[in-house]
């Protein structure tokens, strides 16, 4: 594998932005970051003034390009995998929705299928989201395939996934939930809350017994009283726990992304896409979930109203943080480094010596130039 040196770029660390800046890819890694001329032989690489960023990972994403990773095809996984590296994203977890266990288990032959082979982002494992939720809190998942906790069924699901199964977002307070949460998190499985209607004393002993994470904070749980804080405070009130924010302009208000911000800061805060398949498809009528979705102005509904997931990109969402007031280094620390160590992937996540050469060069309005993954070039072009 030929060294590269990547060089007048405006490069996003761990410690701040350095201005033409330069990276040296060397056998898939980075083993030089910093200025000054070209070491060795290597091949230059010009980035033009642009910013580069280390690969984003999205931990919750459901489709793209039309294709509906729960359609049991393998087809759909790769084309998923080529939108997320057209837009930044380097690493992802294939998320389903709530469903038949056949359905779910077919999911997961698809997965084993791509992993190793994927021809964009790299699958970094799978993320459960139902059916052990809440349907008074149900949101776009289909009630007719919501049911409660089961330990038994859970572990078909681990006996097929292996150390595939990454995450599982579940509703504590079902009968059986605090159960399932403590068995999963001895297994060193993420415990995500949300589709809940858990009180705060109920997320609160979810968290006590190993609950790490909230899925789509603030969307799909009970909302914050003054008198009944629920799910979210609780959440607030652990500094161990991290959460998701679909930064889209529709799931959010400004001000609670500022907040969640302040609260947990950039290191316990996860910007996800949560996106079906009409991300980069534009407005339409889709099915999801054994719903059917509109998607309008971008925004997906179901009949009644529903917000049904989101069409948002990676390098959208970094954007519209950067937007909200949000330092550029934050905003991509939440959308990379945050996700890398939640997945307990030291290597990735961060342009720093020693680090995966995971990378992506943006043009100014975030718009992506090239993805690079252990350095091989996976979308676009190098000058």
């Amino acid at each position: 594998m030929q060294e590269l040196w990547i060089h007048n770029v405006r490069i996003v660390t761990e410690s701040g932005v350095m201005d033409n800046g330069g990276v040296l890819v060397r056998g898939g890694r980075l083993a030089q970051v910093g200025t000054g001329p070209c070491p060795g032989e290597a091949r230059v690489i010009d980035g033009h003034g642009q910013l580069l960023i280390p690969g984003m990972i999205d931990v919750h994403i459901h489709g793209a390009l039309g294709h509906n990773m729960m359609d049991g095809t393998r087809r759909s996984i790769e084309e998923v995998s080529r939108a997320c590296a057209a837009t930044g994203c380097t690493a992802f977890l294939v998320t389903s929705v709530s469903s038949t266990l056949d359905a779910l288990l077919r999911l997961i032959d698809r997965v084993h299928e791509v992993v190793g082979q994927e021809p964009g982002a790299r699958i970094a494992g799978i993320h459960t989201e139902g059916p052990y939720l809440n349907v008074h809190r149900k949101g776009m998942q289909n009630q007719a395939f919501l049911r409660h906790p089961s330990l038994t069924e859970m572990q078909q699901v681990l006996d097929h996934a292996g150390p595939l199964l990454k995450m599982v977002t579940l509703a504590p307070e079902l009968p059986g939930g605090l159960a399932l949460t403590r068995a999963l998190a001895n297994q060193g499985v993420i415990v995500a809350l949300a589709h809940s209607d858990a009180t705060y004393d109920q997320a609160t002993a979810a968290f006590r017994e190993g609950a790490s994470h909230v899925t789509h904070c603030f969307n799909g749980m009970r909302p914050i009283h003054h008198r009944e804080p629920g799910l979210i405070v609780a959440a607030f009130e652990q500094p161990q726990v991290s959460v998701q924010a679909i930064v889209d302009g529709v799931h959010l208000h400004p001000a609670m992304v500022r907040l969640m911000h302040r609260v947990k800061g950039p290191e316990r805060m996860v910007l996800i896409t949560d996106a079906l398949q009409a991300m980069g498809m534009g407005d339409g009528v889709y099915t999801f979930g054994g719903h059917q979705v509109t998607v309008h102005g971008g925004v997906a509904r179901l009949e009644d109203g529903t917000l049904a997931s989101s069409t948002v990109s990676l390098n959208q969402a970094l954007r519209n943080t950067t937007e909200l007031g949000i330092a550029l280094t934050d905003a991509v620390a939440m959308a990379a480094t945050t996700p890398a160590d939640l997945l307990g992937l030291p290597h990735k996540g961060r342009i720093a010596v020693g680090a995966d050469a995971d990378l992506v060069l943006l043009d100014s309005q975030f718009q992506v130039t090239w993805t690079m993954i252990g350095g091989e070039l996976v979308y676009g072009a190098m000058s």
